[in-house]
């Protein structure tokens, strides 16, 4: 039997849909979502489920971003056969891409058993949603926000990539808010830092849900809801991943920040109060 029911899986659909990609931790929002409605949160099916609808995330990122996706491939395997195609920024990004996402798979890799055990504890997750959004607020004002996404560089891109790893070390520090943080104390303005972070963010996401497929699917979760599940997150990640595109166009990370502090907060008095273990 499932642990999950059609309805919860429409709920974490939705909640990994809009937190997937905000700076604001889909891990810490899964955990509390799934605590409140009384899911077995370490449970061998749980984990599986959650696992799954990250897919559909990650498919909506590849859906926004397909026109790009396409260039920048396109431009990658140009600049394999022409000389002349490797001085197009495309082609250079695509490797930049590549050699950023090296790190925090060697590091997963390396870290799984600490990453999977002590470093899985829901007391990290609540301290690294407040000590990121220490760091997001101090990157907001360090920012010079005077570089756009061609003034990018490999430099750019490996310091971003290798932020990845703080999210992946710390779940609650976000990957998003880690890696909009570091482009952003590089001087990128605030679109060119979001948009970096998915880019450098695809290759991760959907390695990692490759990876944890296999045992996802085979871990007793029903059909039903996980394929509804994933679906709901396609959808909301699809118009999250746009809404947030035309927020940092005109806003600072402000309300981000004093969002994780409030969700950090709670998550800390649901661990003090034994509704959370």
């Amino acid at each position: 039997m499932s642990a999950i029911s059609i309805g919860q899986a429409v709920v974490l659909g939705a909640v990994e849909g809009v937190t997937e990609f905000l700076p604001v931790s889909s891990t810490g929002h899964l955990k509390i979502a799934e605590g409140l409605m009384g899911i077995p949160v370490g449970d061998r099916t749980v984990v599986g489920f959650s696992a799954v609808i990250q897919v559909g995330a990650i498919a909506a990122a590849l859906a926004y971003f397909f026109k790009d996706i396409v260039r920048i491939v396109g431009a990658w395997f140009r600049g394999l056969r022409d000389r002349e195609e490797r001085y197009h920024h495309d082609y250079k990004f695509a490797w930049w891409v590549i050699y950023a996402t090296i790190p925090i798979v060697v590091v997963g890799l390396a870290a799984k058993p600490l990453i999977e055990g002590p470093l899985a504890s829901l007391w990290v997750v609540a301290g690294s949603l407040i000590i990121g959004s220490g760091v997001m607020w101090a990157a907001d004002r360090m920012g010079r926000h005077k570089r756009g996404e061609d003034d990018t560089s490999l430099k750019d891109a490996m310091w971003v990539g290798c932020s990845q790893i703080l999210a992946l070390l710390f779940p609650g520090f976000s990957r998003s808010g880690a890696t909009m943080s570091t482009a952003l104390i590089l001087g990128l303005e605030r679109v060119a830092a979001t948009r970096l972070s998915f880019f450098l963010g695809i290759p991760a996401l959907t390695g990692a849900g490759i990876y944890e497929l296999k045992d996802a699917v085979g871990s007793g979760a029903a059909v039903a809801p996980l394929a509804i599940g994933t679906v709901v997150s396609f959808a909301v990640a699809y118009a999250s991943i746009s809404w947030l595109l035309k927020f940092v166009a005109k806003h600072s990370f402000n309300s981000f920040v004093i969002y994780r502090i409030l969700v950090g907060a709670l998550l800390f008095g649901l661990l003090g109060t034994g509704v959370l273990s």
